[in-house]
C-alpha cells in the first residue's frame, strides 16, 4: 500500500483513499487486517493521530472495524458500501450535470445514449 503522499490533499484523506482503493481493487479482502495507525505513521512519517483520522472515517462508515487489542479489519460488506458511495458520487459529479447540459442543448435521451 506504500505510495508517496501528495501535497494536493489532506494526509488523512489520502490514507482513507488508499485503504478504499485497496478494498475496491481486491488487495484487501473481507476480514483482512488493515495496517494500524502506528504502522501508517511509521511508513509515511506522519503523526498517528493524522492516520487515525482517515482510518476512523472508514470505521464510522462500517468499511472497517476494530477488534480491541488485535487490530482493524475489513468488514464483510466493505466493498458494497464503497461501491454504493462511489456510484452516488459519480451520479452527482458527472451524470446529473451531463443530463442538465443535455436538456439545455435540447439533446433527447436517445441521442444522449448514442453519444455515450
Amino acid at each position: 500500500m506504500k505510495h508517496s503522499l501528495s501535497d494536493q490533499k489532506p494526509i488523512f484523506q489520502q490514507i482513507r483513499e488508499r485503504i478504499e482503493e485497496a478494498i475496491l481493487d481486491g488487495v484487501l479482502q473481507p476480514e483482512d487486517r488493515v495496517p494500524s495507525t502506528n504502522e501508517f505513521a511509521k511508513e509515511y512519517q506522519i503523526n498517528p493521530a493524522t492516520a487515525g483520522k482517515g482510518v476512523n472515517e472508514l470505521v464510522d462508515k462500517g468499511v472497517i472495524y476494530k477488534k480491541r487489542g488485535v487490530g482493524m479489519f475489513v468488514s464483510e460488506d466493505a466493498r458494497e458500501i464503497l461501491v454504493k458511495e462511489r456510484k452516488e458520487h459519480f451520479s452527482r459529479q458527472y451524470i446529473e450535470p451531463l443530463k442538465a447540459e443535455a436538456r439545455r442543448l435540447g439533446i433527447n435521451e436517445d441521442d444522449l445514449r448514442k453519444m455515450l
